[in-house]
């Protein structure tokens, strides 16, 4: 009687069509990955091997496994910066008090501790960083973005690249003394925002007095300068005398040092090396081409994105940004076998092998987008058409059961 091989043509179909069900039910669920019914036929043994040889019979079917596709979905945009996709091979790495799962669902939020995690609750994990931005690329630990102060750097040196004018007269600072109050006693000046160890800025200004060429050496040029800070001059003024060639490069005189009182309750006094490398004498008007210092006052986290590489990198309010940590993702030499788990994450199983954990855009693992999500890779028009499919297929099995039916009913009737 052929109602076995029926029967399971029916539970076939049934799979196929709950396989198909939960694809469009998940067409929309961000990361989620179509799945497939995949069967494999049945045949019966006997004692002494195959039943009837070459002219035996099946049995029926049976589901041999129900595979995933691990193909890309498309990106879509988001507003938020720790919306995450992965565009290539990967996976997100999540922990949840230790126990690690697996998802490409790349919606994240920060918690009230300033952990990355998803709608569960899972932790994302990562390389975490210090304050000084130095990432820990050690096991990789549940990342979590410091909302801390960045903290302020000392200014120590001033780059200055000026051009001073030859073509101006000398001031003869014994009959003029310098006075930054007087215009007429000095050639020209400029001034620089300099930083305490609090993070306090002042300004630094210098003042430039042509004094002429060196005596007995009229194609040099000797240029006095001089200090003050905050609208006080420094004590003392004149912080030393820059030296130039005849073809218009500095000679001697650089650096110069610039010791500035600070009452503010940082270290002081505050002393910066006023660097003028690249300064000329030329016959131009004066001009200040670059003007540079190395402090910065201390900053408040105002955003923060997420590199290619998984480098989340935070913009402070002092126009610093420094490194926050780095996401890592994982991948496995056989994805498809992964063991579902629900909520749209996998776990690690024999059948996959360990999880090969890296930094995005390294191996085989893909580079990740911010502000974007990956959506569902289920066709939707080849689901609804292979619906249609094992519809035909469970009537027609269903048809096989009815014609033996008819066929048994035969047998009874005879007599």
């Amino acid at each position: 009687m052929s109602f076995q091989q029926g029967l399971s043509g029916l539970n076939a179909a049934s799979k196929t069509l709950e396989a198909i069900g939960n694809n469009v039910a998940n067409s929309g669920t961000v990361g989620f990955k179509s799945s497939q019914a995949q069967f494999a036929d049945i045949f019966a043994n006997s004692l002494q091997g195959s039943a009837g040889g070459t002219t035996q019979v099946g049995i029926g079917v049976k589901v041999s496994q129900v595979a995933q596709a691990f193909t890309q979905g498309n990106i879509t945009s988001s507003n938020s910066p720790l919306d995450l996709a992965i565009n290539g091979g990967g996976f997100f790495r999540m922990s949840t008090n230790g126990t690690i799962a697996y998802g490409r669902n790349g919606q994240f939020q920060l918690d009230k501790n300033g952990f990355v995690t998803n709608a569960n609750g899972a932790h994302l994990t990562g390389y975490t960083a210090d304050a000084n931005g130095v990432l820990s690329t050690g096991a990789p630990g549940d990342l979590k973005i410091s909302s801390a102060d960045i903290a302020p750097k000392i200014t120590t040196t001033v780059n200055a690249l000026l051009n001073l004018d030859s073509n101006k007269p000398a001031i003869d600072s014994t009959a003029t003394p310098f006075n930054m109050s007087d215009p007429s006693t000095y050639t020209n000046a400029t001034s620089v925002s300099v930083f305490d160890s609090l993070g306090v800025s002042h300004v630094l200004q210098t003042f430039y007095v042509k004094t002429g060429p060196n005596p007995g050496v009229p194609a040099n040029g000797t240029w006095d300068v001089y200090g003050a800070a905050d609208d006080v001059a420094l004590t003392p003024s004149k912080l030393g005398t820059l030296t130039f060639g005849s073809d218009g490069t500095i000679v001697s005189g650089s650096p110069l040092s610039a010791s500035i009182p600070i009452d503010s309750g940082a270290a002081t006094p505050l002393t910066v090396a006023v660097d003028y490398a690249g300064t000329t004498q030329y016959g131009s008007a004066f001009s200040v081409n670059s003007l540079k210092q190395d402090g910065f006052t201390s900053g408040r986290l105002s955003g923060f994105a997420v590199s290619a590489d998984g480098t989340v990198v935070g913009r402070y309010t002092n126009g610093k940004s420094t490194t926050l940590g780095q996401v890592v993702l994982a991948n496995f030499a056989n994805v498809n076998g992964l063991q579902p788990l629900g909520n749209n994450v996998w776990g690690e199983t024999s059948a996959s092998g360990p999880a090969l954990v890296s930094t995005p855009n390294s191996g085989s693992l893909g580079v990740l987008q911010s502000s974007a999500v990956e959506d569902s890779n289920v066709d939707l028009t080849a689901e609804l058409v292979n619906m249609i499919t094992a519809q035909r297929v469970y009537q027609a099995n269903a048809q096989t059961i009815k014609t033996q039916d008819q066929v048994l009913q035969t047998l009874v009737n005879l007599r």
